[in-house]
């Protein structure tokens, strides 16, 4: 552990030494690629997290209940979409 804490206290002191571009470059390749790896796997986890506590994909499912009588009847999306008439803006 002392020579991996020694090597990144001589990676820093070189990096600190630096100029700034040559600084600014060397934190950009080496951050930008942890940090959208950083993101991904925090993404896949929140997802998969909040896949565990939505109520939709829970084990037990609500009973479906019938429409009551004269309700309108629930479309597709494609079919609500075939039904909508365009409506055009005016600008010309």
């Amino acid at each position: 552990m002392h020579r991996i804490a020694g090597w990144w206290d001589g990676f820093e002191l070189w990096v600190a030494g630096l100029p700034f571009i040559p600084q600014f470059l060397v934190v950009l390749v080496g951050m930008v690629p942890i940090s959208f790896a950083i993101a991904y796997g925090l993404d896949r986890v929140l997802r998969a997290v909040l896949r565990v506590l939505d109520r939709r994909f829970g084990a037990h499912r609500a009973p479906v209940r019938p429409a009551p009588d004269g309700a309108p009847a629930m479309l597709e999306p494609g079919q609500a979409a075939e039904l909508r008439t365009p409506v055009q803006s005016g600008a010309r």
